[in-house]
């Protein structure tokens, strides 16, 4: 089992918001005497603003990515667990299935998160953004295929569940089947047209479906 961690298990910028994590980012940026990239103004997504610094001042990358870990590491510790995502954790367990979480959010961040709920245990696996290396992220299939190398699986032992349509890419590309997880209006449709096998509204589905 392949969970992605922002949504599937945690909303993680539930208390920190996503636009606010992206408007420190920014003055991290002017205070450190560097010029946002163009566009930078706009982003209200945290990751998104990650891939533009990167594209734009490749030698900014390293120094951001360390920022925003810092600011996810915060925000988890706010984080909004997802209902029956544990579940899902505690299920995988009673049925011997293996579990890794592989997320575009930092693994330290999603190593904190685990470690402060009592759910370490129950991940074989984390797999985090590379530091420093933001074209790591889904849609890359890189980290569903480090996952699986380091589980000794193949994909047609695999399922990923992930809440959004690059998840959904990157499952394609390794070729794990994809259960989307709509937890918003709309996302239903998205993760459908990306090619999700299956569309759940609630983890505890999955939870059910595992016991």
């Amino acid at each position: 089992m392949l969970l992605d961690f922002d949504g599937p298990v945690c909303s993680v910028f539930a208390c920190l918001p996503a636009p606010e994590v992206a408007r420190r980012l920014r003055e991290g940026l002017l205070a450190g005497g560097e010029q946002a990239p163009a566009g930078a103004e706009g982003e209200s997504d945290p990751l998104a603003l990650l891939r533009l610094v990167s594209d734009a001042q490749p030698e900014l990358t390293e120094s951001t990515d360390a920022a925003l870990t810092a600011l996810e590491t915060e925000a988890v510790r706010k984080g909004r667990p997802t209902p029956g995502g544990e579940s899902v954790l505690r299920a995988c367990a009673r049925s011997g299935r293996l579990v890794s979480v592989v997320s575009n959010n930092a693994g330290a961040a999603i190593e904190t998160y685990l470690t402060e709920h009592g759910l370490s245990g129950y991940v074989a696996g984390v797999f985090g953004r590379a530091p420093g290396d933001p074209s790591s992220m889904k849609p890359n299939p890189r980290l569903l295929l480090d996952a699986m190398e380091a589980a000794g699986t193949r994909p047609e032992r695999c399922i990923f569940i992930g809440d959004a349509a690059r998840d959904v890419e990157a499952g394609e590309a390794a070729g794990i089947a994809t259960i989307g997880y709509a937890n918003k209006p709309g996302k239903d449709t998205k993760l459908t047209a990306a090619g999700a096998v299956v569309i759940v509204d609630s983890m505890t589905l999955i939870a059910d479906a595992l016991t």
